[in-house]
C-alpha cells in the first residue's frame, strides 16, 4: 500500500530542538520560563496591533478562560457559530452557561450577520441578553469582521474571536487574532504551526493578560504559603512546549505561503471538473488556507470520493458537522438558514499540509480525477 497522506500533519522547522535543549540545559521545564516569555513576545510582535498574549495549554483552555474573563456565568447565554469544531462550544457548557447556535453565510462560511442579529433581538425580547458572541474564522477564512463588530457594539455584547484555524490570516491587512474583545489561538498538532498541544489568549490590556495568567496557574494569591481566593486552572503552557513554538514561529510565513500554494494548485488542476467548487477569498480578506475545502454536488458524491481516496491511503475529511446537529447540543436554541448543514453534507477537506511533497499532491489529484472519470 502507498504511504499515508495526512490531512494536515506537523511540519517542523529544525530549530525547535535548539530552544528545547536550552530549556533542558537550564532546567526550565516548569510552566514558566524564558521560552514562554519569548514565545509570547514572538506572537505579540507577529500579531501587532498592541495585543498582549498569554501562552496556554490549549486553544480550548484559552476559550474557557476567555469566557470567564468576559464574565460568563451559570445560566448565561452565549451566541456561538454553529459551523465549527466542538471546542468552540464546549467551554460554554463548562461554565454552566447555555450555547445559542447561529448559522453560516455563504460568503465566508462563517457566522451569518443577519441570523446573528435576529438571534440577539429574539433573546432580548425573551428577557435574556446574550453575554458574549463566539465568532470563528473557519478553515482560515476571516468572518465578516466589520459587520459582526457593528452588531456586537450596537447591542453591547463582547466578541470572543476564535482564531484557532486562522493564524496568518488577515482582514484589511490586519491579523486575525486581533479583532475580538478577547481572541484565542491554537497550536494543536494539525494547525499552521504546532507546539504539539497548546494555545494562547490575545487581549488589549496588560491587566487582563495578568488575570489570565493568574487564573491559568491555579489562581495562587501572593503569599508565602498556598493561598487561594479564586478558582484557578492548570492551563499555563510549559517552557518545553513554548520552545517548540519559538522554533515554529521562524517558519510561520512560509507555512502559510505553502498552504496557499496547495489551494491554488488544487483550484487550477480541477478548474474543468464542474462538480468541484471552491470557497473564494472575498475582497479585503487573506486566508491562510489552513485546509483546502471543496464543495461537491451531493452527500453521496462526497462520501464516495472520500472513501475512494481512503482506499489509496489518502486522508480527507467532511467539513465540520454543525454544533446544532450534534447529539449533545440537540436541545439548544438555534437560528438557522440551512447553509451550515448543506456545507456539511457536500463539503470535503483535502490534504493541505505545508509539508506535502509534489508527488503527494499529484497523487491526491490523480485520485480525484480517477474518481470523476469512473463515477
Amino acid at each position: 500500500m502507498n504511504n499515508k497522506i495526512w490531512l494536515s500533519s506537523p511540519h517542523m522547522s529544525g530549530k525547535e530542538q535548539f530552544y528545547i535543549k536550552e530549556a533542558f540545559d537550564s532546567n526550565w521545564v516548569a510552566p514558566l520560563g524564558p521560552n514562554v516569555n519569548g514565545f509570547e513576545q514572538d506572537l505579540q510582535q507577529y500579531l501587532g496591533d498592541d495585543v498582549f498574549v498569554a501562552a496556554l495549554a490549549s486553544g480550548t483552555a484559552a476559550l474557557h478562560l476567555g469566557l470567564i474573563l468576559l464574565g460568563v456565568e451559570k445560566d448565561d447565554e452565549v451566541l456561538c457559530q454553529s459551523k465549527t469544531f466542538s471546542a468552540s462550544a464546549n467551554p460554554i457548557v463548562y461554565l454552566g452557561a447555555k450555547p445559542v447556535f447561529v448559522d453560516s453565510e455563504d460568503k465566508t462560511w462563517n457566522i451569518c450577520p443577519e441570523r446573528l442579529e435576529i438571534a440577539i433581538k429574539d433573546r432580548i425580547s425573551n428577557g435574556t441578553k446574550p453575554k458574549a458572541i463566539i465568532a470563528v474564522h473557519l478553515y482560515g477564512m476571516p468572518y465578516q469582521v466589520e459587520e459582526i463588530r457593528r452588531i456586537a457594539d450596537n447591542y453591547e455584547i463582547p466578541i470572543l474571536e476564535d482564531s484557532a484555524e486562522s493564524l496568518g490570516s488577515e482582514y484589511k491587512g490586519r491579523k486575525c487574532g486581533t479583532f475580538g474583545d478577547i481572541s484565542i489561538l491554537s497550536f494543536n498538532g494539525n494547525k499552521i504551526i504546532t507546539t504539539s498541544g497548546g494555545g494562547a489568549l490575545a487581549v488589549r490590556d496588560q491587566k487582563i493578560k495578568d488575570k489570565a495568567v493568574f487564573l491559568s496557574t491555579q489562581a495562587r494569591d501572593a503569599a508565602p504559603h498556598y493561598e487561594h481566593s479564586h478558582i484557578g486552572y492548570n492551563y499555563r503552557m510549559s517552557n518545553i512546549v513554548a520552545g517548540i513554538g519559538r522554533g515554529q514561529m521562524t517558519i510561520l510565513d512560509s507555512h502559510v505561503k505553502k498552504r496557499r500554494e496547495n489551494y491554488q494548485f488544487y483550484r487550477d488542476t480541477f478548474k474543468n471538473i464542474y462538480e468541484i467548487s471552491f470557497l473564494n477569498e472575498p475582497e479585503d480578506m487573506y486566508s491562510n488556507r489552513w485546509l483546502t475545502t471543496i464543495s461537491l454536488p451531493s452527500y453521496k458524491i462526497r462520501e464516495e470520493l472520500r472513501e475512494f481516496l481512503l482506499e489509496d491511503n489518502i486522508e480527507s475529511r467532511p467539513l465540520w458537522k454543525p454544533m446544532h446537529l450534534q447529539p449533545i447540543f440537540k436541545d439548544c436554541s438555534k437560528y438557522l438558514n440551512g447553509i451550515s448543514e448543506d456545507l456539511f453534507n457536500k463539503g470535503l477537506c483535502l490534504p493541505s499540509g505545508s509539508n506535502l511533497t509534489e508527488n503527494e499532491l499529484n497523487r491526491v489529484v490523480s485520485g480525484i480525477k480517477s474518481y470523476f472519470a469512473i463515477c
